[in-house]
């Protein structure tokens, strides 16, 4: 067999060839910084790394990791029905998970040209209410869409889903920070937020759209369970085994749009003095006001992808927005040169001469 060159073993594209093929991060969703495993009730935010999950219907659903999953995995995303709604209407759906694709990482698709590549999506997927289900991919300026159906075809049992997807010639693809592809997986929607035909692009449809036509309303059924896992998605026309990156590596990948302070296992926020950052004792006038200051330059163990939000925890009762002192009480904080790499943290009250301030940060910039 001829050896290939670095350069031609990447251009092995959806052949397996070399390492981050995969564009979904976390795609084994074994990383969980925010809830460390426990259940969210749903409304719009993120739960695993990466993954976000919406509802806007007249029932709930909950979102959690899950130690739930097909062979060769040790997680999976758990999506569970606490409380019904048969009958949605307009633009009422249930997300269970979707992930934006940073633009910069999807450049080599070359989508909205005529050299546009066609990808394949991957997944474990097991549910307790058999039936038809949907995907959706599309853009942020929500001039194109895709939607496509699969099966499951028996309850609680994990099943493997491929699906290709040609490579769309239109549609406004950036290619830098910011919002690429979105990949979204639907269990039930009205039918303003469904495409009217599944299969094919879509130009102009007018909003948002998530779901595919003839998918099951999973959202009717109390106490439904949905969970999914080895998500996969990569350029070509056939799926290859899941790719394995390293748990670091993940984690690092992850960081890039989210990190804190907390160590891994900790919920955000938890009372914990774990990881909490101490800032020292001399004073320093980083404001020029008269208030007695402290301050600290903290660097991120990843670049983000720009400058992020950063939120402050109390070590001993998760008051946001501050830190504490050697006596627990709250001290308002600010950032200052906050960065993609760094930032400076300082208080915005009196602290009393040689005492200290610790407690907990998040950093995010999710897409």
């Amino acid at each position: 067999m001829p050896i290939q060159t670095v350069s031609q073993a990447f251009s092995n594209e959806g052949a397996g060839g070399f390492s981050f093929r995969n564009k979904i991060i976390n795609g084994a969703m074994e990383i969980d910084q925010r809830n460390a495993g426990s259940a969210v009730t749903i409304s719009d935010q993120y739960t695993l790394d990466r993954w976000s999950a919406y509802e806007n219907t007249d029932g709930t659903f909950t979102v959690q990791r899950s130690t739930t999953a097909p062979t060769g995995f040790s997680n999976s995303l758990l999506a569970t029905i606490t409380s019904a709604d048969s009958s949605l209407t307009t633009n009422q759906q249930t997300i269970p998970c979707r992930q934006w694709i940073e633009a910069a990482n999807m450049t080599d698709l070359a989508w909205g040209t005529s050299s546009a590549k066609s990808i394949t999506l991957s997944f474990w997927v097991r549910g307790s209410v058999t039936g038809t289900y949907g995907i959706t991919i599309s853009n942020n300026a929500n001039d194109v869409v895709y939607a496509a159906t699969y099966t499951i075809s028996a309850a609680n049992t994990f099943e493997y889903k491929t699906i290709t997807i040609p490579g769309p010639t239109s549609g406004t693809w950036p290619t830098d920070n910011g919002r690429g592809m979105i990949v979204t997986w639907s269990l039930g929607a009205g039918p303003s937020v469904t495409v009217s035909s599944n299969n094919s692009w879509i130009s102009s449809p007018g909003a948002a759209i998530y779901a595919a036509v003839g998918q099951t309303n999973v959202k009717a059924t109390n106490g439904a369970t949905w969970f999914i896992t080895g998500v996969q998605l990569e350029v070509g026309s056939a799926s290859t085994p899941f790719e394995r990156r390293p748990y670091g590596t993940e984690l690092q990948l992850c960081q890039r749009y989210y990190e804190k302070s907390y160590r891994q296992s900790v919920a955000v926020p938890t009372n914990s003095s774990l990881n909490g950052f101490a800032v020292g004792l001399a004073n320093r006038t980083l404001t020029g006001s008269a208030t007695n200051e402290r301050s600290a330059n903290i660097v991120f163990n990843t670049s983000k992808r720009a400058a992020p939000t950063i939120t402050f925890y109390t070590l001993t009762s998760s008051t946001a927005g501050s830190w504490e002192d050697g006596g627990g009480n709250a001290i308002a904080m600010l950032t200052n040169g906050v960065s993609e790499t760094a930032f400076i943290a300082y208080n915005n009250a009196n602290v009393a001469t040689n005492t200290g301030l610790s407690g907990h940060w998040v950093a995010s910039i999710e897409l």
